[in-house]
């Protein structure tokens, strides 16, 4: 490479790139937020009173760990699942046995059935979810849905770590919802809390952290189907990037 001495150059511009997202500050401990925590927990106790079998998906992000911690703190009989779709980050699959042993809790692996996947490969190809909004639909059914479905039986209440925040297909959540396709309440603890909520409970209450939230990852799925996003991107822009579409939805959250 030739190297010219004492000249400033200008800097090429239609390559920069804003930095990756990094995780918020957290705010200082304060009583606002102990009460918003205590809110959690009270939250959390509420539905344990009220339904006999609770079980909750957790994808091993960042609410989801706030949630895992709030459930330990106030001991609710709340069973904690992942749904292990076969396409999952090696980090994602680790953080399942970091929780388990920080927590000293199991956390049950919930699998897709072959024949699932077997008959969308069949038909989309392995990475057919690439292709079209349908494919990417057919591939979620299969590896998420169904086995939520599956999870989800003889339960009369789940829980979620959705927020308001999250998505503009989200901005209309609340606490206590009915999950009509299964017809089981639901509920969103975190509904109404901020970016900077989470990351402050999370530090306050040393719970482990998923590594992906460090290398620009806010939100966290299937491995082919999400990546690091910008700075000036929003929160889940980095699901299904390649469908540029506003619903980031893969289809467990319906109505």
């Amino acid at each position: 490479m030739n190297v010219i001495v004492n000249r400033v150059m200008k800097p090429d511009m239609s390559s920069y790139s804003p930095a990756l997202w990094q995780i918020p500050l957290s705010r200082p401990l304060s009583e606002k937020v102990e009460q918003l925590h205590q809110s959690l927990f009270d939250r959390l106790s509420l539905v344990s009173g009220q339904h006999q079998v609770i079980r909750f998906a957790s994808s091993m992000a960042a609410e989801d760990m706030v949630l895992i911690d709030a459930m330990v703190k106030v001991s609710a009989p709340i069973e904690i699942f992942t749904l292990d779709t076969g396409r999952l980050h090696q980090e994602t699959l680790d953080m399942v046995g970091i929780a388990e042993q920080h927590y000293g809790l199991s956390i049950k692996r919930v699998q897709p059935e072959p024949r699932d996947i077997e008959g969308f490969i069949s038909v989309h190809g392995l990475n057919g979810f690439y292709d079209s909004e349908e494919a990417k639909k057919a591939c979620c059914r299969a590896r998420k849905v169904l086995p939520l479905d599956q999870a989800l039986s003889g339960s009369d209440a789940w829980i979620t770590g959705q927020r308001q925040e999250q998505a503009v297909t989200r901005v209309a959540l609340q606490f206590a919802e009915l999950d009509n396709a299964r017809d089981i309440a639901k509920y969103n603890p975190l509904f109404d809390w901020l970016a900077a909520d989470v990351w402050t409970y999370l530090e306050h209450h040393s719970v482990p952290i998923h590594p992906l939230h460090l290398q620009g990852y806010p939100s966290i799925g299937c491995e082919p189907c999400t990546r690091a996003i910008r700075a000036d991107e929003e929160t889940r822009a980095g699901r299904w990037w390649w469908l540029q579409q506003a619903n980031k939805e893969c289809g467990l959250h319906v109505k």
